[in-house]
């Protein structure tokens, strides 16, 4: 026994109200996973898109002491804040790659819409799956009115909190999931960012720039994201070996 450790645990609240549509959404992404190379070949971009939150501009007050033989890496432990911002990503499942991120100093509604209109920009007559979580941002108003304008819909899309297509989150949900739909998502299931690949990708973010550097401001912050960002799509993108099939996990 070890009772000075521990882990954080939490399962999902889909997982217990609706163990069906749990499973049903689970399979689906690893499906779209799995699937993803084959679309690829069509024309058809599978993303993975997430915001990273909170990515702190701390300048390190003195210098870091570099790794000598013997001596690990020493981090002075005081710095200065310069702010954060937030990170919109997508990453590619089919190729690795992350594809035009947006980084600003919010991450609202419209921010979100902003960055899928400017991703698909990069290929204005493809095919478009977006994998998300459930955040309100994601089921937004604004993103039910950028799909139907980029897919030519002009059916009535409704009134925000009173009728049609957009009057819930339920509804803008059955819209923006719509198969039919050139430009369409598909949502994991709450309290599951374990699937959403991109977070993986922000894991390597934060271990390869994050944690180890220190930042003047936050457009140095901004700088350097973006020219990692362009160093790992030439250097090290590559598909991540997604294993899981979907299959009930033990809880």
């Amino acid at each position: 026994m070890r009772p000075h450790k521990s882990r954080y645990w939490l399962t999902s609240q889909d997982r217990r109200e609706a163990p069906e549509q749990y499973q049903a959404d689970v399979e689906k992404i690893c499906g779209t996973y799995r699937d993803a190379p084959q679309l690829a070949l069509q024309g058809t971009h599978v993303m993975s898109t997430d915001e990273k939150t909170g990515m702190q501009a701390l300048e390190r007050l003195h210098e870091t002491k570099p790794v000598l033989p013997g001596l690990v890496e020493r981090v002075e432990f005081e710095y200065i804040r310069h702010g954060t911002l937030s990170l919109i990503a997508n990453f590619e499942v089919a190729t690795g790659r992350v594809l035009s991120p947006s980084i600003g100093p919010t991450r609202s509604e419209v921010d979100f819409a902003a960055h899928i209109d400017k991703t698909i920009d990069a290929d204005p007559g493809a095919t478009w799956i977006f994998i998300a979580d459930q955040l309100d941002t994601h089921r937004c108003a604004s993103l039910v009115q950028l799909v139907a304008r980029r897919c030519g819909i002009e059916e009535d899309l409704g009134v925000k909190g009173k009728h049609g297509i957009r009057q819930s989150k339920k509804t803008r949900r059955k819209f923006l999931e719509d198969t039919s739909h050139r430009i369409r998502f598909v949502y994991t299931p709450r309290h599951c960012s374990w699937l959403n690949q991109v977070e993986i990708w922000f894991s390597i973010l934060a271990r390869r720039l994050l944690k180890r550097s220190s930042f003047t401001s936050t457009e140095d912050l901004r700088r350097r994201t973006l020219a990692f960002i362009e160093y790992f799509n030439n250097v090290l993108a590559k598909p991540f070996r997604w294993t899981y099939s979907g299959r009930p996990l033990q809880a």
